[in-house]
């Protein structure tokens, strides 16, 4: 392909272009950040961060944005309520809410990629100056937040930049971008098959019938996804993947994660475990929590991106790391040897394999003979799966990627077919949230199954 345009012709004068190319890196440096002292930014430099950003573009130069700068610490505790949980909404220094009036240039959502643009360029001018943001979409309840800002009802809010200063022991870690030559083409669309998601069948895919609570068109079957696939998707989403210890602890699962532990072997000194797809460092924490002092923990993933995020993670919480290894996993291929392995954990992942029982079989092949697989599901055959179909598969596909809970049934099925069972419990009887432990004949009902198998 020729270039448009070869280095003699280059707009920027020879002399400049070192500068020019040491200002594109400081912009390229820019990484968002969860983690701020809660210092204070003065009031003169958030409105000339502001100032900065309406030199953005505007659709048809209206400027129909308004931004609301939230400093007072007892509003942004209250912002951090209506959000949800994001913590870094009140130890920040300031949050600008991005609005916008409805009603005007809504073709292509020009007057919401104008905000957009604004909300960088305010996020460039805080970078410049030293400063710290992070842009989430994530605010919470409309209604909440409207009372709070006193937002009319002919604007709307479609996200909040929250500025600050890092702490001194922020992670440093920025998510990882995609190579270039993935991400554009020339002349005509063309695109890695692994970055192109699978979806159901259907003639058109129209817009406005997608919604992240309502999406027809979702795949939520991982039988219909290629392991590539699901790596390249877990390997780009930062869900559960921030490196500051302590967050990202589902609320769903809630104390459901240790009752799970319970169900772990006593293992020999300087037992051999492997962890698959662990949940961004979180149940690999409480794993290394629960085993003795001098087990060896491997955590297995589908994308050496995923392994950055948890070597952090597992770093803050204080682990010590001459124990932890991270491994990347290749098509549903373990890396481990035949018969190497004393216990292999997978912590509600078969649900989002392609091929799960064929899985039990890799499982299978690296556990030692006398070695041990915990393995838990979420169970359709509950409350949470009756919720699952009602509600969370009807719309988008999660950032933790597709999954299709199993019924207990079919998971006591496949381990009995391949291990000796030593125990099992049901965790949850409620849709969400609860951690009862159920045994007996309520085992198979809970949210969640948990079994302990054997191999021979």
């Amino acid at each position: 392909m020729n270039r448009l345009r070869d280095d003699a012709e280059a707009v920027v004068p020879q002399d400049d272009a070192a500068h020019v190319r040491d200002i594109l890196d400081r912009l390229a440096a820019r990484a968002s950040c969860r983690d701020f002292d809660e210092s204070l930014i003065s009031p003169e430099i958030l409105e000339d961060i502001v100032r900065d950003g309406v030199e953005a573009p505007s659709s048809c130069n209206q400027q129909n944005w308004h931004f609301v700068i939230v400093a007072d610490p007892a509003r942004k505790r209250r912002a951090r309520d209506i959000s949800g949980g994001n913590h870094h909404f009140a130890e920040c220094s300031a949050l600008i809410y991005l609005c916008f009036q409805k009603g005007w240039t809504h073709g292509n959502f020009s007057i919401v990629q104008s905000v957009a643009g604004a909300c960088y360029h305010m996020m460039l001018s805080a970078h410049l100056r030293g400063f710290q943001c992070i842009w989430n979409a994530g605010i919470g309840d409309q209604v909440a937040l409207r009372e709070m800002i006193g937002l009319p009802e002919t604007f709307d809010v479609i996200g909040a930049l929250a500025i600050g200063r890092a702490k001194a022991t922020a992670p440093k870690n920025k998510a990882p971008r995609r190579p270039i030559h993935e991400i554009f083409s020339w002349e005509k669309f063309e695109r890695p098959s692994a970055s192109c998601y699978p979806v159901k069948p259907a003639a058109a895919y129209p817009y406005w019938e997608i919604r992240n609570d309502a999406n027809p068109y979702a795949e939520w079957n991982p039988a219909h996804w290629r392991w590539d696939q699901l790596a390249d998707f877990r390997g780009y989403s930062v869900w559960a993947k921030s490196p500051l210890a302590g967050v990202y602890v589902s609320r769903r699962q809630g104390e459901a994660t240790a009752v799970e532990m319970s169900l772990l072997p006593a293992l020999p000194s300087g037992a051999k475990v492997v962890e698959v797809m662990g949940w961004g460092g979180t149940t690999t924490t409480a794993l290394m929590g629960a085993l003795g002092h001098d087990a060896q923990l491997t955590f297995v993933e589908l994308s050496a991106n995923n392994l950055s995020f948890m070597t952090e993670r597992l770093r803050r919480e204080g682990h010590d790391m001459s124990r932890l290894h991270g491994e990347v996993m290749v098509n549903g291929t373990l890396p481990q040897a035949d018969g190497s392995v004393d216990l292999v954990v997978l912590p509600q992942v078969l649900e989002h394999m392609p091929a799960p029982e064929a899985f039990l079989d890799e499982v299978r092949r690296v556990l030692a003979p006398g070695g041990y697989v915990l393995a838990s599901v979420r169970n359709m055959t509950s409350a949470y799966g009756a919720h699952w179909r009602a509600v969370e598969a009807v719309g988008a596909i999660p950032n933790q990627g597709p999954f299709t809970p199993i019924a207990a049934a079919d998971l006591a099925t496949w381990m009995h077919t391949r291990f000796t069972i030593e125990a099992d419990l049901g965790i949850g009887a409620d849709a969400t949230g609860d951690a009862a432990r159920l045994t007996g004949d309520a085992c198979q009902t809970g949210r969640l199954y948990a079994m302990r198998g054997r191999r021979a």
